[in-house]
């Protein structure tokens, strides 16, 4: 893509994106992302009701009367986005393709974060990884990263999901919020995505497009596998071609959900033909009830 057109559209994304951040999604953000930590503030002399937990011995001892230690919230986060950056994304049949909404998912979340102060770093993956920016904070930083989701070309097509968690897993030393935004068209990533869930506050969006849930009725198709590099023939026409392939998106799906919920990570699917901004916000209202 032409350095000007790729400009264009960074604009275009930032104007958009930070505009839906700043009204909409900063406050929400910030309660449902709160900073786990607690960092010590200071000290003052205890109080009937105090946590006697939280004396501090040493002060005690020198002003011979208890005093408590006070922790303040540690609000700066590390926000890492995992983005899929696979074949399967270079898919859409309404209004966007794949790859175009989680750039924007990606971008809304990145000027959320940076409002609060936050760092923000970026995992692009496939079925390795293909390029990692480290957490740093400031709009040239977002920007950046925006540029590279716009113009990015993977070198492999294929996805493999559980290679970009263990990355995540041991690049990020502290706990950090992980948004892994991909259509999910993988399986096996149970235990990586188990450990990463451990170690680090994770949230799945998935996007999809509503074409990817059934087979439309068109008769002979040659289908192309990016992820495999092979084309094949397809009979649509046949109902129990696209009986079998529905049957094989809603087995998915429930393997997604049954994954998701054992390892107690949160999600949101958005498929191409909505506006992403609802589930979103129905996303940060369910963690922001649970605070």
């Amino acid at each position: 893509m032409e350095t000007s057109e790729v400009l264009k559209k960074v604009r275009k994304i930032e104007i958009k994106t930070r505009g839906l951040s700043r009204q909409i999604f900063s406050g929400h953000y910030h309660s449902a992302f709160k900073g786990r930590g607690m960092t010590f503030s200071e000290v003052r002399e205890y109080q009937y009701g105090d946590d006697i937990r939280n004396i501090d011995w040493n002060v005690t001892a020198r002003f011979s009367h208890p005093y408590v230690k006070i922790f303040e919230e540690e609000r700066e986060l590390t926000v890492m986005l995992l983005v899929d950056v696979s074949g399967s994304n270079e898919f859409g049949t309404q209004q966007q393709l794949k790859e175009e909404m989680m750039t924007e998912i990606a971008a809304v979340l990145a000027f959320s974060a940076i409002q609060n102060n936050d760092k923000v770093g970026v995992i692009f993956f496939s079925d390795k990884i293909e390029k990692w920016i480290p957490p740093k904070k400031g709009t040239s930083h977002i920007l950046r990263i925006i540029r590279e989701l716009i113009d990015f070309k993977p070198e492999s097509q294929k996805t493999d999901l559980s290679e970009a968690l263990r990355y995540l897993t041991n690049a990020i030393k502290k706990r950090s919020t992980a948004f892994i935004i991909s259509d999910f068209i993988d399986r096996n990533f149970e235990n990586a995505l188990q450990i990463a869930s451990n170690k680090h506050d994770l949230v799945a969006l998935q996007v999809y497009d509503q074409r990817e849930t059934e087979l439309p009725k068109m008769g002979m198709a040659r289908v192309y596998n990016k992820e495999t590099g092979k084309y094949l023939w397809v009979d649509t026409s046949d109902s129990l071609t696209r009986k079998n392939y529905h049957k094989w998106w809603l087995e998915h799906e429930h393997y997604l959900k049954t994954v998701f919920r054992k390892s107690a990570v949160d999600t949101a699917r958005i498929h191409t033909g909505e506006d992403y901004v609802k589930p979103l916000m129905n996303l940060f209202r369910r963690r922001e009830e649970r605070h």
